[in-house]
């Protein structure tokens, strides 16, 4: 999809734009893009892939979130940056069958349900994705996904899985956040201290750690945390700055970073781009699968927004 779909966005406009407050854009690529303006924030949207790419509270001096300047945005490509859907899988295909990594969510362009202007100012946004002989080709299920979008004081995505079939299914998923941070050698992520880890990273073979303290960043970062509490602290200790993320439908928290020397063969992000985000993902993943019968349904959602400063600092331990 490279010149934009001037009808398609049209059409959008003219059903779910809310004039003052959303309204649908050509993005890059020429991609269907809707950005979103209220009382509270302003946040950017790619249709294609169901992901926000950009929130910023009218408070905050920058966006919360990153985006690779080195994106690419085309058809059948993933977006570099933002909250990329991974689903109906996450991390490698299951069965090693040559499928794509994270499954196929996020290089779908999903379609508009509905918007609304809420009573507290908040904008809503709803995307659907649903199964057809493309995806059913990747993934032999029939499914309905819907992903709210609530732009407010903060960021809140709920993405809701429905079997539409006949059979039961199984999945993993995550909401990939991509948080900018202004140098991740002084970030950290706490509240996982005492939790039970599998580390993916280089050389560590998918041994299980326990973590002690706060997560910090001194090379690749690649763990998938079970048991992980409903709150996370992100802290940015260059900038001072804390940002909250709070999950439900989700027991398993991922935290990568790729390090210098994985993103230096990374071509979609730039050189020293690894030193700007920390993904903290809310997730279903590794032993937590979800597993849904036919009409059955599972919520994931992950809230963010910033902590004032007097009130951040480590969360307490969880434990084991």
């Amino acid at each position: 999809m490279d010149a934009p779909d001037t009808a398609l966005l049209d059409t959008l406009n003219a059903r779910h734009g809310l004039p003052g407050q959303l309204r649908f854009v050509a993005g890059p690529g020429g991609l269907p893009f809707v950005h979103i303006h209220n009382g509270h924030a302003e946040a950017q949207v790619s249709v294609y892939g169901g992901q926000v790419l950009r929130f910023r509270p009218h408070e905050a001096v920058s966006d919360l979130l990153f985006v690779s300047e080195q994106a690419t945005y085309q058809t059948g490509k993933a977006i570099r940056g933002g909250v990329p859907v991974c689903w109906p899988w996450f991390g490698a295909d299951p069965q090693a069958q040559g499928r794509p990594n994270h499954g196929l969510a996020r290089t779908r362009l999903w379609s508009v349900a509905s918007t609304a202007a809420l009573p507290d100012g908040a904008t809503r946004l709803t995307l659907a994705l649903t199964d057809t002989p493309d995806t059913r080709a990747v993934w032999p299920h029939a499914f309905e996904l819907a992903l709210e979008i609530t732009v407010g004081v903060a960021l809140r995505l709920s993405l809701s899985t429905r079997n539409t079939g006949g059979a039961p299914f199984a999945i993993t998923q995550a909401l990939h956040t991509y948080l900018a941070v202004s140098d991740v050698a002084q970030t950290t992520v706490n509240g996982l201290d005492g939790c039970r880890y599998l580390d993916k990273a280089a050389g560590a073979h998918g041994t299980i750690t326990q973590q002690h303290g706060a997560v910090r960043f001194a090379g690749e970062v690649d763990r998938i945390y079970t048991g992980a509490p409903a709150e996370l602290d992100i802290v940015d200790g260059a900038s001072n700055h804390t940002l909250r993320i709070s999950a439900e439908g989700s027991r398993t928290a991922v935290v990568w970073n790729p390090g210098a020397a994985l993103a230096a063969g990374m071509a979609d992000l730039a050189d020293g781009d690894h030193r700007r985000f920390v993904c903290v993902e809310t997730a279903n993943a590794a032993d937590e699968v979800v597993t849904l019968p036919p009409g059955g349904e599972h919520r994931l959602v992950a809230q963010m927004f910033t902590v004032p400063t007097r009130f951040g600092g480590p969360l307490p331990s969880h434990g084991t």
